[in-house]
């Protein structure tokens, strides 16, 4: 991160979003991708543009140079973003526009902020137009190990369900980045879960519950069934346009069923131990 990026963040976050210098007056975000390569958090202040729903968008004009920006490569790989306001803070996915729509979508930043129209001109690249989409905020009904695992776990039911309304529409081909990036941030978020859940809260649990090993073993072969679709999907959302197009609906369909009785086996196992545990 260069010096000058540095220092406009501290400012931000100092100042609740407000910042001085060339951005004085400017309305800015403070976006934080994943590295595609790294796996580590990328933050830049961006200006960005609302869509008329009170959605923001972004540019990736990188000033007009012939080359995306890595905060835009970063979100293609890893579309679960975190969006810092100045005010509030929220997880959204990345979904750039296509088309028509990122046309009409750039037609309404340039007349609100025209230098990006001067961008354009400089470079033979379309540059893209990405909408932070919101996701879905599920209030933790209590609070710890068990309050969060109600938490992520409905999380998970929302994007799923986001997930299975886009695939029910058509496939990958026809919905193109919308779905793209709204299964990849589920399928991300799904496999860190599952991970995390592996190496540490189910080994903890057992050493507690010794006579609940062969449980976490079902749980964990149901892991590696879920994490096989979720290859399957992540497959065929990077395939050619419209390849695997007629299977894919009936992909999501079948992880739902998958997920769902996963996570209903999950919850009624491991919240009485929890909340026994005080956890």
């Amino acid at each position: 991160m260069s010096s000058f990026n540095q220092a406009v963040i501290e400012e931000f976050r100092a100042n609740a979003g407000r910042v001085g210098g060339p951005f004085e007056g400017s309305e800015l975000i403070l976006l934080t991708t994943t590295g595609a390569r790294s796996g580590k958090p990328h933050t830049v202040p961006l200006g960005f543009v609302q869509d008329g729903s009170g959605e923001l968008l972004v540019v990736g004009s990188a000033a007009g140079a012939d080359r995306h920006p890595a905060w835009y490569h970063n979100l293609l790989a890893r579309p679960l973003v975190e969006v810092e306001t100045g005010t509030e803070e929220y997880e959204a996915v990345a979904v750039p526009a296509e088309g028509a729509r990122r046309d009409e979508l750039f037609a309404r930043v340039v007349g609100e902020a025209p230098g990006y129209g001067e961008y354009q001109e400089r470079t033979g690249r379309v540059i893209p137009v990405v909408a932070l989409q919101r996701t879905h905020e599920v209030p933790a009904a209590e609070g710890g190990v068990a309050g969060k695992l109600l938490e992520v776990h409905g999380w998970l039911r929302a994007q799923l369900a986001l997930v299975r309304e886009q695939a029910r529409s058509g496939g990958p081909g026809s919905l193109g980045l919308q779905l793209r990036q709204h299964c990849l941030a589920f399928c991300h978020t799904l496999e860190f879960h599952h991970r995390s859940e592996g190496a540490g809260l189910f080994p903890y649990l057992e050493q507690q519950h010794p006579h609940m090993g062969g449980f976490f073993r079902r749980l964990d072969g149901e892991h590696q069934v879920i994490a096989k679709l979720q290859e399957e999907l992540v497959r065929a959302l990077d395939g050619p346009p419209g390849d695997g197009d007629a299977g894919f609906s009936e992909r999501v369909e079948r992880l739902s069923r998958e997920l769902e009785a996963h996570l209903d086996s999950e919850e009624a196992q491991l919240l009485p131990v929890l909340r026994a545990l005080g956890a």
